[in-house]
């Protein structure tokens, strides 16, 4: 495989703030990559540099073998970009936004419509709406048609699937899977961990620092924790008093239940009984199997201290 995206020491600040610090990544041709991390980690600066709209105070991208400072003009006819926050014309139509940024790219919408048809055919009947009427998942597919339109080398999806509705975030990733057969290399990022799973690699990131970089399997493989799950009738009592209890390195919830990492000698009958007598009820602890989501917990706590 040939390297599509690399950084080297790459670094952004913005007055006291260090939105990237010393970066390196690596994207091969043909991947579909996931930045995984929270807001303000740093994902959207990474993105504007290698789209060419801002510039590394330090450190080196390329993407295609090109920099991105010094060949930004020849570089963005290759790259599709989908920035976090809708970005299109709200009072063009569906119609008019795709045509506008076909002329953009020196191209045809009908040239290049076999590429977008599968995600732009659900649009169809919405040709003749203003952009700004469309419901969020619309949106998406509109903006997704948009930078493809011109059919790029790269694709890069600065969360593009915030604040839409789970059944349109499944269907977005099914389009992602189908343009990946179609050997266009794709660059996402996302807050959501479950998402992560659905990428070849991942890089997880927080602060501006890349924490670990692997497939999402083997990260979580090396999680070499002791991992439990845990609930009681009062969720907040357990919190408080699992956290204080000797053994126990970490408890965080974790959807309806809790999360407790644990030193070897943790025995979970015995924790129970010790709660009982708090007057806690209902106790259950059982062991759990890791997931993306208490790695990145694990990786932003050991940084932390």
């Amino acid at each position: 495989m040939t390297t599509a995206i690399e950084t080297s020491g790459l670094s952004k600040r913005y007055g006291n703030l260090t939105a990237l610090d010393g970066v390196n990544l690596r994207v091969e041709r043909g991947e579909m990559f996931g930045l995984i991390g929270p807001d303000g980690a740093g994902k959207s600066t990474l993105y504007r540099i290698l789209a060419t709209l801002a510039s590394p105070d330090t450190g080196t991208a390329e993407v295609c073998g090109l920099d991105t400072v010094r060949d930004s003009r020849r570089l963005r006819t290759l790259i599709g970009y989908m920035p976090e926050r809708f970005s299109l014309y709200q009072d063009l139509t569906v119609e008019e936004n795709l045509r506008f940024f076909a002329t953009l790219f020196g191209v045809s919408v009908r040239e290049n419509y076999d590429l977008i048809a599968p995600i732009f055919g659900q649009l169809e009947r919405f040709t003749n709406r203003k952009a700004g009427a469309l419901s969020g998942g619309m949106k998406q597919k509109l903006a997704l048609s948009c930078a493809l339109i011109h059919r790029p080398e790269i694709l890069l999806l600065d969360e593009p699937t915030t604040g839409v509705d789970a059944v349109s975030r499944a269907e977005f990733w099914e389009m992602l899977a189908g343009l990946r057969r179609q050997s266009i290399t794709i660059l996402v990022s996302t807050s959501y961990m479950d998402e992560a799973t659905l990428c070849g690699r991942i890089a997880m990131m927080d602060r501006g620092h890349i924490l670990a970089l692997d497939t999402p399997q083997r990260l979580v493989e090396n999680l070499g924790e002791n991992l439990y799950e845990a609930s009681a009738s009062d969720m907040f009592g357990l919190l408080t008093r699992l956290r204080a209890m000797p053994g126990v390195t970490d408890c965080y919830t974790f959807g309806a239940t809790l999360h407790v990492v644990a030193g070897q000698g943790f025995d979970p009958a015995r924790a129970a009984s010790a709660l009982g007598s708090y007057g806690l009820g209902d106790i259950r602890i059982a062991p759990a199997k890791g997931t993306i989501e208490d790695l990145f917990i694990k990786l932003t706590r050991d940084g932390q201290q």
